[in-house]
């Protein structure tokens, strides 16, 4: 896999999660854990894209 398909990978992961994200937190049913769960997932993804398109 090269650096750009894996890059384009990732920012399409942290894409997914952010619409999870917005869903979760419009839906009252959601668990406020599961959000905070999905936030770091995000931040992990956005740290990782940082790194590999520096």
């Amino acid at each position: 896999m090269t650096i750009s398909s894996h890059l384009s990978e990732l920012k399409r992961k942290h894409d997914a999660l952010s619409q999870r994200v917005e869903e979760a937190q419009r839906s009252p049913g959601t668990d406020d854990l599961k959000v905070v769960e999905l936030k770091k997932q995000k931040l992990r993804l956005k740290e990782e894209i940082s790194k590999y398109a520096n």
